[in-house]
């Protein structure tokens, strides 16, 4: 059951993917999938090379930048710069989607792409509170 949250036109995040559904993701014309879960995390959760080898069945990119708690700064960055550089729309993914946005958020404000109002405001509009993330 997809739960994808959009965050901006080209930005959205969604708790825990299954395999199937990395198509409804193409289908819906996401073109990079970021899995920010690491391996193992919780009993049956699926692999990332499970979800990288639908993402590839399905002609979407794919990478994992695993991390538990707060992403560090080339972590956020990383997911910043996929994002930025992707040509079409990403989803990113983690047990609940927080991981996600937050390491998107942070991203953007250390990049200066965005200020800290505008990202409580998309995290706000996508059901997430980026407040502690941001510091404030």
């Amino acid at each position: 059951m997809t739960d994808f949250r959009t965050v901006t036109e080209d930005f959205s995040v969604s708790p825990q993917i299954a395999p199937e559904d990395v198509a409804a993701a193409a289908a819906q014309g996401y073109v990079l999938i970021i899995n920010n879960r690491p391996d193992g995390e919780q009993p049956g959760q699926p692999t990332s090379a499970q979800i990288e080898a639908q993402a590839k069945a399905n002609g979407l990119a794919y990478a994992h930048i695993p991390f538990a708690g707060r992403p560090t700064a080339e972590q956020a960055r990383a997911v910043r710069n996929l994002a930025a550089e992707a040509d079409g729309k990403v989803l990113a993914f983690c047990r609940s989607g927080t991981r996600s946005i937050t390491a998107w958020s942070i991203g953007q404000a250390l990049s200066g792409d965005r200020q800290r109002d505008a990202l409580l405001h998309l995290g706000a509009a996508a059901g997430y509170d980026l407040a502690g993330p941001l510091g404030g």
